[in-house]
Protein backbone atom coordinates (compact mmCIF):
# COMPACT_ATOMS: atom_id res chain seq x y z
CA UNK A 1 0.00 0.00 0.00
CA UNK A 2 1.09 3.58 -0.65
CA UNK A 3 2.38 5.72 2.10
CA UNK A 4 -0.32 6.60 4.77
CA UNK A 5 -1.83 9.66 4.46
CA UNK A 6 -2.94 10.24 8.53
CA UNK A 7 -1.84 14.16 9.37
CA UNK A 8 -1.64 15.35 5.74
CA UNK A 9 -3.79 17.98 3.66
CA UNK A 10 -5.23 16.85 0.67
CA UNK A 11 -5.97 20.13 -1.69
CA UNK A 12 -8.70 19.96 -4.32
CA UNK A 13 -6.96 20.31 -7.99
CA UNK A 14 -8.83 23.43 -10.14
CA UNK A 15 -10.31 20.20 -11.68
CA UNK A 16 -11.94 18.80 -9.04
CA UNK A 17 -15.26 20.01 -9.96
CA UNK A 18 -17.59 17.95 -7.44
CA UNK A 19 -19.52 20.34 -5.47
CA UNK A 20 -18.51 19.20 -1.93
CA UNK A 21 -14.94 19.02 -2.73
CA UNK A 22 -14.39 21.99 -5.13
CA UNK A 23 -11.79 24.39 -3.91
CA UNK A 24 -11.39 22.49 -0.68
CA UNK A 25 -8.66 21.79 2.30
CA UNK A 26 -9.06 17.87 4.18
CA UNK A 27 -7.05 17.18 6.56
CA UNK A 28 -6.76 13.78 6.31
CA UNK A 29 -7.10 12.09 10.28
CA UNK A 30 -7.10 8.62 9.29
CA UNK A 31 -5.73 6.42 6.42
CA UNK A 32 -5.67 2.67 6.14
CA UNK A 33 -6.30 -0.27 3.85
CA UNK A 34 -9.85 -0.51 4.71
CA UNK A 35 -10.29 3.71 3.51
CA UNK A 36 -9.41 7.08 4.96
CA UNK A 37 -11.18 9.72 6.41
CA UNK A 38 -10.55 13.90 6.88
CA UNK A 39 -12.25 16.90 7.57
CA UNK A 40 -12.98 19.59 5.30
CA UNK A 41 -11.16 22.77 6.84
CA UNK A 42 -11.86 25.56 4.78
CA UNK A 43 -16.41 25.46 5.12
CA UNK A 44 -17.65 27.16 7.88
CA UNK A 45 -21.67 27.29 8.01
CA UNK A 46 -23.39 30.12 9.56
CA UNK A 47 -24.39 28.22 12.91
CA UNK A 48 -22.58 29.03 15.77
CA UNK A 49 -21.95 26.32 18.27
CA UNK A 50 -25.10 26.07 21.12
CA UNK A 51 -27.06 23.34 22.18
CA UNK A 52 -24.83 20.41 23.58
CA UNK A 53 -22.07 22.33 21.62
CA UNK A 54 -22.14 25.36 23.65
CA UNK A 55 -19.89 24.00 26.66
CA UNK A 56 -17.33 24.13 24.21
CA UNK A 57 -17.62 27.54 22.63
CA UNK A 58 -15.43 28.88 24.95
CA UNK A 59 -12.35 26.88 23.16
CA UNK A 60 -13.40 27.76 20.16
CA UNK A 61 -11.27 28.90 17.16
CA UNK A 62 -12.30 31.98 15.49
CA UNK A 63 -14.83 31.90 14.02
CA UNK A 64 -16.66 29.91 16.70
CA UNK A 65 -19.17 28.31 13.74
CA UNK A 66 -19.93 24.77 12.77
CA UNK A 67 -18.21 23.68 9.73
CA UNK A 68 -18.66 21.06 7.25
CA UNK A 69 -16.74 18.38 7.26
CA UNK A 70 -18.15 16.52 4.44
CA UNK A 71 -20.82 15.17 2.83
CA UNK A 72 -20.86 11.54 5.26
CA UNK A 73 -23.09 11.37 8.06
CA UNK A 74 -23.74 15.36 8.46
CA UNK A 75 -25.74 14.91 11.39
CA UNK A 76 -22.19 13.83 13.70
CA UNK A 77 -20.04 16.40 15.01
CA UNK A 78 -16.04 16.09 14.54
CA UNK A 79 -14.09 18.04 16.73
CA UNK A 80 -9.96 19.02 15.66
CA UNK A 81 -8.51 20.49 18.61
CA UNK A 82 -4.59 21.67 19.37
CA UNK A 83 -3.68 20.36 22.89
CA UNK A 84 -1.67 22.99 25.03
CA UNK A 85 1.56 22.34 25.23
CA UNK A 86 2.71 19.19 26.89
CA UNK A 87 -0.89 18.38 27.96
CA UNK A 88 -3.03 15.45 25.99
CA UNK A 89 -6.63 15.85 27.10
CA UNK A 90 -8.72 12.93 27.55
CA UNK A 91 -10.06 11.41 25.04
CA UNK A 92 -7.95 12.74 22.29
CA UNK A 93 -6.14 11.25 19.56
CA UNK A 94 -3.25 12.82 18.05
CA UNK A 95 -2.96 13.25 14.46
CA UNK A 96 -0.34 15.60 13.61
CA UNK A 97 1.64 18.52 15.61
CA UNK A 98 -0.22 18.77 18.27
CA UNK A 99 -3.46 18.63 16.36
CA UNK A 100 -6.09 16.05 16.97
CA UNK A 101 -9.60 14.53 17.24
CA UNK A 102 -11.42 15.12 19.70
CA UNK A 103 -14.20 13.07 21.77
CA UNK A 104 -17.02 15.84 22.22
CA UNK A 105 -18.82 13.08 23.80
CA UNK A 106 -16.91 13.72 27.03
CA UNK A 107 -17.68 16.17 29.17
CA UNK A 108 -16.62 19.65 28.18
CA UNK A 109 -15.13 20.14 31.68
CA UNK A 110 -12.82 17.36 32.05
CA UNK A 111 -11.86 17.57 28.29
CA UNK A 112 -11.16 21.35 27.88
CA UNK A 113 -8.29 21.14 30.39
CA UNK A 114 -6.05 20.43 27.90
CA UNK A 115 -7.28 21.93 25.20
CA UNK A 116 -5.91 25.23 23.69
CA UNK A 117 -8.15 25.38 20.57
CA UNK A 118 -11.14 23.10 19.01
CA UNK A 119 -13.33 23.46 15.58
CA UNK A 120 -16.45 21.89 15.82
CA UNK A 121 -17.05 19.73 12.06
CA UNK A 122 -20.58 18.88 10.68
CA UNK A 123 -19.68 15.27 8.87
CA UNK A 124 -16.48 14.01 7.40
CA UNK A 125 -15.23 13.36 4.22
CA UNK A 126 -14.99 9.30 3.49
CA UNK A 127 -13.07 7.63 1.12
CA UNK A 128 -13.60 3.10 0.76
CA UNK A 129 -10.63 1.15 0.21
CA UNK A 130 -8.83 2.34 -2.79
CA UNK A 131 -11.13 4.73 -3.86
CA UNK A 132 -8.83 7.68 -2.37
CA UNK A 133 -5.85 5.84 -4.01
CA UNK A 134 -7.35 6.46 -7.24
CA UNK A 135 -8.23 9.82 -6.97
CA UNK A 136 -4.94 10.53 -6.59
CA UNK A 137 -3.86 8.81 -9.23
CA UNK A 138 -6.41 10.30 -11.45
CA UNK A 139 -4.41 13.99 -10.13
CA UNK A 140 -7.99 15.21 -7.91
CA UNK A 141 -6.15 16.22 -5.32
CA UNK A 142 -2.35 17.77 -4.39
CA UNK A 143 -1.24 15.89 -1.35
CA UNK A 144 0.57 18.14 1.29
CA UNK A 145 2.46 18.76 4.44
CA UNK A 146 -0.19 20.07 7.03
CA UNK A 147 0.54 22.98 9.42
CA UNK A 148 -1.72 22.33 12.87
CA UNK A 149 -2.88 26.21 11.87
CA UNK A 150 -4.65 25.23 8.80
CA UNK A 151 -7.34 23.50 10.52
CA UNK A 152 -7.88 26.77 12.78
CA UNK A 153 -7.37 29.38 10.98
CA UNK A 154 -9.74 32.42 11.25
CA UNK A 155 -9.85 32.82 8.23
CA UNK A 156 -10.84 29.74 6.04
CA UNK A 157 -12.43 30.81 3.20
CA UNK A 158 -9.20 32.21 1.85
CA UNK A 159 -7.21 28.87 3.37
CA UNK A 160 -6.61 26.98 -0.63
CA UNK A 161 -5.28 29.74 -2.14
CA UNK A 162 -2.73 29.95 1.32
CA UNK A 163 -1.96 26.23 1.43
CA UNK A 164 -0.97 26.28 -2.63
CA UNK A 165 0.80 29.71 -2.39
CA UNK A 166 2.95 28.61 0.74
CA UNK A 167 4.28 25.78 -1.45
CA UNK A 168 5.67 28.18 -3.42
CA UNK A 169 6.76 27.32 -7.50
CA UNK A 170 4.04 25.54 -9.63
CA UNK A 171 1.39 25.21 -6.84
CA UNK A 172 1.89 29.10 -6.17
CA UNK A 173 0.69 29.97 -9.51
CA UNK A 174 -2.43 27.43 -9.46
CA UNK A 175 -3.72 29.44 -6.39
CA UNK A 176 -4.53 32.09 -8.85
CA UNK A 177 -6.33 29.85 -10.80
CA UNK A 178 -10.16 31.77 -11.25
CA UNK A 179 -12.92 29.58 -10.05
CA UNK A 180 -14.57 29.72 -13.46
CA UNK A 181 -11.71 29.34 -15.80
CA UNK A 182 -14.03 30.40 -18.62
CA UNK A 183 -13.87 34.01 -16.77
CA UNK A 184 -10.17 34.23 -17.42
Amino acid sequence: MPERLRGRLLVATPGLLDENFFRTVVLVVEHSEDGAAGVVLNRPTDTELTGPLSDWRRKAADPPLVFVGGPVSPDSAVCLARSAPDLLPPGFEPVVGGLGVLDLSREADESQTGVDRLRVFAGYAGWQAGQLERELAEGAWYVLDADPEDALTSEPGGLWRFVLRRQGGQLALVSSFPPDPTMN
